[in-house]
C-alpha cells in the first residue's frame, strides 16, 4: 500500500481526533490510539505481522474494525451478518494462545469477514432469497475452515445480490450496498459487500467467489485486488444456495481472495488452495513459481477494446498506459496477440455453458449438447495453452466502464453508458468471460483513478494454474504505479 497516504493520516490532528471516541469505546489502549493513524487501511500481513509482534492484539484489532463497521457500515450496508461477541472471542483466545508462545499459523488473531454466501456454523446463508432468510449453518465452509486454521476469526458476512447474479449487490432480506468512493454508485457485485468493506478499511481480509466477474469486477469499481483462481484449485465445498447440503463442483465456478494488497492474496492462495474434499486423500496441488522476478522479463499482450463488449476510453486508454510502463521497463508488449481462435465464438461458447447454471429455465440445455459445448472449450483452452507458451500475461479490462449508479429495474432492461452509448448491461460480462470459460487464472489490480475520481482497475490474466505469475505481476505492477489508495471519508 501507499506509505505515503499512511503518513499523510497520521499527520493528521483531525483524523486523529475524530478516532477518540471510537478507540475509548473499544477498550484501546491510548498507546495504541497514539500511534494509530489509518489501521484500516494496511494490508492483512501487515496486521498479522503486528500481531505477531504484540504491537496490537487481537482483541484490540478486533475493537478497532467493529468500531470501524459501526461507524461507517450504515452508509454502505456492506456487512449486514454481525458476529462480534463470537469474534471477540476468538480474538482473547489468539491473544491468551501468543502468550503461551502458541502461533495458530501466518493469519494468527486477525479479524476478517468473507461473502455471506460461504457457510460459517451458526449464522445465515441466505443467497439473498427471502425464503432463506432463516436459514443457519452448521457447519464451515471448506475456506472458512481454511482460513480459522490459519489463525483467523470472522467478525460476519458481507453482502450480495439475490443468488449471486448481478453486477451490483442488492437482495431483499439486507438491502442494497454502496460504493465507497461514491454512495451513489454501485460496488459491483456478486462480492459487492466484500470489496466495499475493504475498500473503506472494515476488515482485515476477505474472500467471495467468480463464475462472471464476481470477485473481479468488485476489485475494479472499489479499487482493491481480487483474484479468480484457475479453475478447481480452491475446494469450494460450503459454497452453495442454503440448504442444499452437498453439492458438486459447478463448472465454471471458482472462489478465491479480495484485499488491500497483491501480498495478501498471494498469502491467501497459500492457505486456500489445495483437494477438495473429496481428492485429498491422493491429490496435490503445486502452483508453478511466477515466470518472472522483475518487469522487464515479462511477455505481456495488451487487448483494450472490443465490439461486444465496447470499452470506456478512459478505461481503455488505461490499458495501453500499462503497456507503456511496461515497455519501459524492457517488457516485450503487443496490442494485436491474441490467441487462434474467435474471441466472439470464445464468447458464445461460455454463454452456452454459462446459462445452464445461472440462467434459469431460459438456459436449458441437454447433457449432449453440453457435452458439444465442453468439446469447443477444450479446443480454446489448447489454443490458450499455445498463446501461454508465447505470452506471460494478458492485460485487459473486466468491465467496460467505472462504477456505475444503481439501477434496480428488471435485468433484460438495463443499459450502462459507454462513450455516450447505450450497451446492453448483461454484454459486460464479455470480459469476465475471457478468463473463466478457459479455467484461467486472472488477477484485477488498482491502477489509479479516472478524471471522475474512481478507481480503475484491470485484469492480468495468465496460463492454466499461472496463478503466482498473475498474482505476482500485479505486485509488481503496485511497485511501479501505486496500488490500493484509501477511498476518502473513511479516515480514523
Amino acid at each position: 500500500m501507499h506509505n505515503w497516504s499512511r503518513r499523510s493520516f497520521m499527520q493528521s490532528a483531525g483524523v486523529l481526533a475524530g478516532a477518540a471516541a471510537v478507540y475509548e469505546l473499544a477498550g484501546i489502549s491510548p498507546a495504541f490510539a497514539a500511534t494509530d493513524g489509518t489501521l484500516g487501511f494496511s494490508s492483512g500481513l501487515e496486521l498479522a505481522g503486528m500481531l505477531r509482534r504484540k504491537e496490537i492484539s487481537s482483541v484490540e484489532l478486533t475493537h478497532y474494525f467493529i468500531g470501524r463497521i459501526e461507524r461507517f457500515d450504515g452508509k454502505l450496508n456492506a456487512i449486514p451478518v454481525r458476529d462480534f461477541e463470537r469474534a471477540l472471542d476468538a480474538a482473547k483466545a489468539a491473544d491468551a494462545a501468543l502468550a503461551r508462545g502458541n502461533i495458530a499459523g501466518p493469519l494468527h488473531g486477525l479479524p476478517m469477514t468473507i461473502k455471506e454466501s460461504f457457510d460459517i456454523a451458526g449464522l445465515p446463508t441466505t443467497w439473498g432469497v427471502p425464503d432463506q432468510k432463516d436459514f443457519i449453518a452448521s457447519k464451515d465452509s471448506a475456506m472458512v475452515t481454511s482460513y480459522k486454521q490459519a489463525g483467523a476469526h470472522f467478525m460476519g458476512k458481507t453482502n450480495v445480490p439475490l443468488m449471486l447474479g448481478d453486477f451490483q449487490s442488492y437482495n431483499d432480506v439486507y438491502g442494497t450496498t454502496n460504493n465507497p468512493w461514491n454512495t451513489d454508485l454501485v460496488p459491483g457485485g456478486s462480492s459487492g459487500g466484500t470489496a466495499a468493506a475493504l475498500a473503506a478499511g472494515m476488515t482485515g481480509l476477505d474472500s467471495g467467489s467468480d463464475i462472471g466477474g464476481s470477485i473481479r469486477n468488485p476489485a475494479h469499481f472499489c479499487g482493491v485486488y481480487g483474484h479468480k483462481p484457475t479453475w478447481g484449485v480452491v475446494p469450494p465445498q460450503g459454497h452453495a444456495p442454503p440448504g442444499l447440503g452437498v453439492a458438486s463442483v459447478p463448472d465454471l465456478a471458482v472462489v478465491g481472495p479480495l484485499a488491500r494488497s497483491a501480498e495478501d492474496i498471494a498469502a491467501a492462495m497459500n492457505i486456500i488452495a489445495g483437494p477438495d474434499v473429496l481428492n485429498s486423500s491422493g491429490w496435490r496441488l503445486e502452483l508453478p513459481a511466477p515466470r518472472m522476478k522483475s518487469l522487464g522479463e515479462l511477455r505481456v499482450a495488451l487487448w483494450s477494446d472490443h465490439g461486444i463488449a465496447p470499452v470506456e476510453r478512459e478505461v481503455a486508454d488505461r490499458v495501453a498506459e500499462i503497456g507503456q510502463v511496461l515497455s519501459r521497463r524492457g517488457a516485450k508488449v503487443s496490442d494485436v496477440a491474441r490467441p487462434e481462435f474467435s474471441s466472439g465464438e470464445g464468447h458464445e461458447t461460455y454463454m452456452k455453458l454459462l446459462l445452464p447454471i445461472v440462467g434459469g429455465p431460459e438456459g436449458n440445455t441437454d447433457h449432449q449438447s453440453w457435452m458439444g459445448q465442453d468439446n469447443m472449450r477444450t479446443r480454446y483452452r489448447m489454443a490458450w495453452q499455445a498463446f501461454f507458451k508465447e505470452w506471460d500475461i494478458l492485460v485487459c479490462p473486466i468491465m467496460p466502464t467505472t462504477a456505475f449508479p444503481h439501477d434496480h429495474s428488471p435485468m433484460n432492461q438495463r443499459t450502462i453508458d459507454v462513450n455516450g452509448e447505450p450497451i446492453p448491461y448483461l454484454n459486460q460480462v464479455f470480459w469476465a468471460g475471457i478468463a473463466t470459460m478457459a479455467y484461467l487464472p486472472s488477477t484485477v489490480f488498482p491502477t489509479g483513478l479516472s478524471k471522475a475520481g474512481l478507481p480503475i482497475g484491470l485484469q492480468a490474466i495468465g496460463g492454466g494454474f499461472d496463478d503466482r505469475t498473475t498474482i505476482e505481476f500485479s505486485r509488481l505492477m503496485a511497485q511501479e504505479i501505486g496500488g490500493f489508495i484509501p477511498p476518502p471519508g473513511y479516515g480514523d
